[in-house]
């Protein structure tokens, strides 16, 4: 506690973010063994639930949820259409790609993020942190293709990674939007009032899968998932995520996502699940080198 009152509020922003990217990494090794035994809807839908609930706990126990929180709903309505988007579509990538490469393509997320920030709350980008974001694409994109200049040549992209790009698109353009349409409420509450749409939204795209779905009869990886994403993946990372935000620009905030890759190979390899092969290990190094670039120190 003393460590954290001497941190000032961009240091906590990103303490908040390197827990954030660790906690994420964990939900792409498990999804990726869970996505095959249950419907992407019917999981996110119940993701939202749990998470939900947990964060709207925490909020009345804590701060307190007051009616002005709900002035201008539509604002909750957006972000959560954006979460449950990248949701769907993460879970749904993940039953053809693998984990590494997925998480390689969370890591495309900051360069999107940057553009949206200087759309949406004109946030500039400077040369380093332009240079820093083009190196980490394109190690990303080493991870991707694993290091085979013939399949990128052809740019062979796996169906799973395809769809999960469009919802890190999602993904990115939601950073900004929090900063743009948070009107003081704290991070616990307008993080409810976001699942609470979520979960709405979800309901009503994807009831035919939670009523399809055998919940009885799902194997224990698909519930050590749903619990892990609702509660360290959603509920934990949600807060940091809109904390962060509040304190950091967005393409600092998306900076940490460089470090999924590296964290999601330590949870391959801790869940006794195969390490990738070596060259990808370059790939790692550049998103690396890309997350020291974004994040020193911008001021004279």
């Amino acid at each position: 506690m003393r460590l954290w009152a001497g941190l000032d509020q961009p240091q906590r922003g990103h303490v908040a973010m390197l827990a954030f990217s660790a906690l994420v990494a964990g939900s792409f090794s498990l999804g990726a063994m869970a996505a095959p035994h249950i419907s992407p809807s019917a999981l996110t839908v119940a993701r939202f639930a749990l998470a939900g609930a947990l964060v709207g706990l925490a909020a009345f126990l804590t701060v307190g949820v007051p009616r002005k929180t709900w002035v201008a709903p539509w604002r909750y309505v957006v972000l959560g259409g954006l979460l449950a988007c990248y949701f769907v579509l993460m879970f749904w990538g993940l039953q053809t790609a693998e984990a590494v490469p997925t998480a390689a393509v969370f890591t495309l997320t900051p360069l999107m993020a940057a553009g949206f920030g200087w759309l949406l709350l004109g946030q500039i980008t400077t040369l380093r942190m332009g240079l820093a974001l083009a190196i980490g694409a394109v190690g990303a994109l080493w991870v991707i293709f694993r290091g085979d200049l013939a399949a990128l040549a052809r740019f062979e992209v796996g169906r799973g990674e395809v769809i999960y790009f469009f919802g890190c698109i999602a993904h990115a353009l939601y950073a900004p939007m929090v900063r743009k349409l948070n009107r003081g409420e704290p991070a616990l509450v307008f993080t409810f009032g976001m699942m609470l749409a979520g979960f709405v939204i979800l309901c009503l795209w994807g009831w035919r899968d939670v009523l399809a779905t055998d919940w009885a009869a799902l194997p224990a990886i698909v519930w050590i998932c749903l619990i892990y994403v609702s509660v360290a993946a959603s509920a934990m990372t949600f807060v940091l995520l809109q904390f962060a935000t509040l304190r950091l620009p967005s393409a600092k905030v998306m900076a940490y996502t460089y470090l999924v890759p590296s964290w999601v190979i330590l949870w391959e390899i801790a869940l006794g699940r195969a390490a990738p092969p070596l060259n990808v290990l370059g790939g790692v190094i550049l998103t690396a080198l890309a997350l020291f670039l974004l994040l020193k120190d911008e001021t004279a």
